[in-house]
Order: structure tokens, then sequence, then C-alpha cells
């Protein structure tokens, strides 16, 4: 967790350096953007048989960004995004049969996410934006980590993310919170588990 803490002090340095850098002009935002994203997905699966510790993973994918209005755009994405998660101790008292080796394995999921954010300038430049959207998630392909199961987890996963993205002339650099809304155990309805992320992206801008 202090890791995560000081990833995140630091992502916000470097944004508030280059924003001050920027001298806050207004800048004169381009109708249409395409571009590659990529970055560290630092996730977490929120329920008794897991361990609830974020775990460093990636993601990359492309986006499209659409400004129509002078302080508001939209931005479609689609990502290929790793995720994993480990077992906690409760986890054998929960499903002693599925977990009665009581070994603590990690399970992982790999999933093609499709995300619509809603961009919102801040202050007088326009090249700091505040986002907002829902996103899906397909569950692809994931490990259980278990000899006795293949899949635990749900096919298809709910969230919302937000966040604040930098853009400059040709690359940007963001920060995202992601929460999941749906129950993910596909086992039965004996826990309840949700994923949440941190998320660090940067990429350019075509």
């Amino acid at each position: 967790m202090r890791v995560l803490q000081h990833l995140l002090y630091s992502f916000f340095l470097l944004l508030s350096a280059v924003t001050h850098a920027q001298k806050m002009q207004q800048d004169y935002e381009s109708p249409f953007r395409m571009g590659l994203i990529g970055g560290v997905n630092i996730n977490s699966i929120d329920g008794r048989s897991f361990k609830g510790d974020y775990k460093f993973n990636y993601q990359a994918g492309v986006f499209f960004q659409f400004n129509p209005l002078t302080k508001i755009g939209f931005q479609p994405e689609l990502h290929f995004t790793q995720s994993t998660a480990q077992y906690s101790n409760d986890a054998t008292e929960i499903y002693d049969d599925l977990f009665r080796d009581g070994s603590q394995p990690f399970a992982k999921m790999d999933i093609f996410k499709i995300t619509a954010l809603l961009n919102v300038d801040i202050g007088p430049t326009q090249r700091v934006k505040w986002q907002l959207g829902p996103q899906w998630g397909m569950v692809f392909n994931q490990s259980s980590g278990l000899s006795q199961v293949k899949s635990v987890f749900k096919s298809g996963d709910f969230s919302v993310v937000t966040g604040l993205w930098l853009q400059l002339p040709v690359v940007f650099i963001g920060g995202r919170y992601e929460h999941g809304f749906t129950n993910l155990n596909s086992i039965d309805q004996k826990d309840t588990w949700r994923s949440r992320a941190f998320q660090i992206v940067a990429g350019i801008t075509f």
C-alpha cells in the first residue's frame, strides 16, 4: 500500500509540474485525436476469498478523442488488461471443497475493456481534462491457479472510471480510478467479489 501511495504522489507531482510548465495558457483543442495508450494497472479484488491488496499488472490499447465543444469532449477506448489477485486464508473456510489444500495461489484474468469517457476541460487550459464514464470488461482468458477448477470469475464486469488526463502536443499522461459493480463470483453467492484499480497511463496521439 505504501508503494501505491508513493506512485500516486509522484504522478500528481509530475502532473502539477508539467501543467505549471505550460503556464496554463489558453490552448485551442483539436477536434479529433486518436492514439495509443498503455500503462500500469494496480488492481485489487474485494471479498473474503481474496487478500484485497493491490497487484501490479499492465494494460494497453487505443483511444479516439472527439472534441465538438470548447470545454467538453468524448473519448471511447479499447483496452487489453491483465488483473491478478491472491486468495486469502478465509477461502479455505468458505469453499472447503475447492480450497482444501490450504494454499493461497494467484488467480489471473485477461480482460478486453470498452470504455466511454466524458472529457471536461479544467481551468483556462484545454490540456487538463477530468474524465468520467462507464466501462464494460469481457474476460476472454482466466486462470484460477487451482488444480480443482479452471475458472472462478464471471465473463463480464461493469465498472465506472474517473481520472485526470494531461494532453501535450504529441504525448499525454493520466491517472485513473476504476471501480467495479459486478459480482465476479461465478461459483455461488456465498461471497461477493468486486474489482477496483488505480491506473497510471501514458501514450502518443496522432
